[in-house]
């Protein structure tokens, strides 16, 4: 028989598309306690609030924060202990003007406290607790919902399930987990010169190194490797064992046998078995390579070289198993970045400072992910970590730093968000991802997002902040003269309230004698809580303070909207101000008070950047509108 050469040889392009034919995916449901390491085949929301309580941080005392104001080393608060809160206590006690209730960290918070004094600032004798420091109020407490919102995108789908991500599947409760197979990958050795690993080399042998090296890679690629050993170079025991290995796997890789000088041997084979679709690749090394099909599925014959071998398989193959089995791409170890803003530490003690990484013209930038103690989804917003040491008190804007990367990718969004968080992003997350675009949003509030803008880190921030005119987002955008203001959708704020009203709250005036359940200051709900109680103080010839003394948990915050829904549904306060979607998401009654603006500040200079191009061209689509209204927003006119 006659050497056949090698037939026309094709690109690296055009044998990456050999292959495209064939990525094709499947899904299945598995056991959470086997997802590690498996890619997520739809998205995740929550379906529940995490935490689902307002809970203490720290170990100490459920206070009313304004009881210890004040306080010092030389004199004391003295207030009286009026009893304990275990973790997994359901608490019957109250804490009252003057007393403190002892909680352990992940307590019930109990009604009427609103910060938790921590244990090393105070001593106790006999019924008395004596504070030494003071705390302000919402420290040291996390809110319901503070890590995680009910109906919050938690995890997208295309995300590969680490430790860090586990951790969050199983915080809102899931038990099973819809995951992209791995596909099964048969991978065979040809050449009678071969010889497996731990055995006896004899004269003209070596061992087989592409065995292990391919299944290595096929495995950091997210597939399943299948060893079916060497195979010797004759035609009828290759074809056998490539029948038998289609029979078992989904895809199949071979070493050795390819080169026209040595043998036409697989070339033959593969065209009796099914069709031969690349047979030799202009690159170096890696020239003899064949692509092929039989019955409906992948072969590649890799070269017998090692570094040929590998070469092949991670521009050629490598890509088809990450897609088959719903990976991204690769990242390195270890990366350096400069900082994106000034970070204050604490001095004396190491500190492991979470980190985002973005692309910024003369680098990587990170940025700080701060959402507090105990807040698992902190881990979802960060890359890695940048360590500093006990000696480090400050590490200034655009210090340089090395982060360790907390997995083996970095998920470089097309669109960077920060800002207030709202469910509406999450539609245009999924939506620019049919485009063909990756989002990140980062949870900052509204504050935070125009703080990224005027720093050039977000491309986009979601903001709803009310000037003192009753106006949305327009002033405080006109004071960036590096944003726009891009108009977004209409959310309902009102009053929340049980379920079916009982304590017939009909508005703002009813709200005098209601135990009440507040926003942080500087949100946007605060803000216009405040403005109609001055309008209402202002009918009753009084002040603010003086009639928000009259109710009952003015002072008492809550971060989330979640936060006072839960409230509410524990019987800790009668009424709050939220968003309509919120009552309705925990079956609570709602009083309309008025219509809030949920607007988005855009880096002027970015306005051309293709992603940006595509998310204006999401919020104007009739399916974003739609999608919205489901959500119970409405859509600009």
């Amino acid at each position: 028989m006659s050497r056949k050469e090698f037939r026309t040889l094709v690109s690296l392009e055009d044998a990456r598309k050999a292959l495209e034919p064939f990525y094709r995916r499947s899904v299945e449901s598995v056991p959470l306690g086997e997802c590690y390491d498996r890619t997520l085949a739809e998205d995740v929301y929550s379906k529940v609030d995490v935490p689902g309580f307002d809970r203490a941080s720290m170990d100490g005392y459920a206070v009313k924060a304004a009881d210890t104001w004040g306080a010092d080393e030389e004199a004391p608060k003295a207030l009286r202990l009026a009893g304990m809160i275990h973790a997994g206590d359901k608490p019957a006690i109250a804490v009252k003007e003057g007393t403190a209730v002892e909680v352990a960290t992940g307590a019930v918070m109990p009604a009427g406290a609103n910060a938790v004094v921590m244990v090393e600032n105070t001593d106790l004798h006999d019924d008395m607790v004596n504070v030494r420091k003071p705390v302000t109020p919402g420290e040291n407490v996390m809110h319901t919902g503070a890590d995680v919102m009910m109906g919050e995108l938690v995890l997208r789908e295309g995300t590969t399930l680490t430790s860090r991500e586990v951790s969050v599947l199983a915080a809102v409760g899931l038990d099973r987990v819809r995951v992209y197979k791995k596909p099964v990958v048969a991978i065979m050795s040809t050449g009678n010169e071969l010889a497996p690993p731990g055995t006896r080399l004899e004269p003209g042998q070596i061992y087989d190194v592409n065995a292990y090296a391919v299944g290595a890679g096929v495995s950091e690629n997210g597939g399943v490797p299948l060893y079916l050993g060497i195979v010797r170079d004759t035609p009828e025991a290759f074809r056998d064992s490539v029948l038998a290995a289609i029979k078992k796997a989904d895809v199949v890789i071979t070493s050795g046998s390819t080169s026209a000088g040595a043998s036409d041997m697989m070339f033959s084979t593969v065209g009796s078995v099914g069709r031969v679709l690349v047979h030799g690749i202009k690159i170096k090394p890696g020239k003899p390579t064949i692509i092929g099909e039989a019955e409906g599925k992948p072969f590649i014959g890799l070269p017998g070289y090692p570094s040929s071998a590998l070469t092949i398989f991670n521009e050629v193959v490598a890509p088809m198993i990450r897609h088959i089995s719903g990976r991204r791409g690769r990242a390195i170890k270890e990366v350096p970045a400069r900082m994106a803003l000034r970070v204050s530490a604490e001095g004396g003690r190491e500190v492991l400072l979470p980190v985002g990484l973005l692309k910024a013209p003369e680098g990587m930038s990170a940025y700080p992910v701060e959402k507090g103690s105990g807040a698992v989804s902190a881990l979802l917003d960060a890359d890695g970590y940048v360590e500093i040491g006990e000696d480090v008190h400050v590490l200034e804007e655009g210090e340089p730093v090395k982060v360790r990367l907390l997995s083996d990718e970095i998920a470089f969004p097309d669109l960077l968000i920060i800002g207030s968080h709202c469910l509406g992003i999450d539609v245009i997350a999924r939506m620019m991802a049919a485009r063909g675009f990756t989002i990140r949003s980062i949870n900052t509030g509204s504050a935070g997002g125009l703080r990224a803008i005027r720093k050039g880190i977000a491309d986009v921030a979601g903001i709803h902040l009310l000037d003192e005119s009753g106006t949305y987002n327009e002033s405080f955008v006109r004071d960036l003269p590096d944003a726009v203001l891009v108009k977004g959708y209409i959310r309902e704020q009102g009053l929340i309230v049980a379920k079916g009203n009982p304590m017939s709250i009909k508005g703002i005036a009813d709200l005098p004698g209601k135990r009440f359940i507040n926003r942080t200051k500087g949100s946007g709900t605060r803000t216009l809580l405040d403005l109609e109680l001055k309008k209402l103080a202002a009918e009753r010839h009084t002040t603010l303070k003086a009639l928000a003394g009259t109710i009952p948990g003015y002072d008492i915050e809550a971060k989330t909207h979640s936060a006072v829904a839960s409230a509410i549904l524990t019987g800790k306060a009668d009424v709050g101000l939220g968003i309509k979607t919120v009552a309705d998401q925990n079956g609570l009654g709602f009083i309309p008070l008025r219509d809030e603006e949920y607007d988005f500040a855009v880096q002027k200079a970015r306005m051309d950047k293709p992603a940006i191009k595509a998310f204006l061209d999401v919020l104007g689509s009739r399916e974003f509108k739609k999608d919205i209204e489901g959500l119970g927003y409405r859509p600009r006119p």
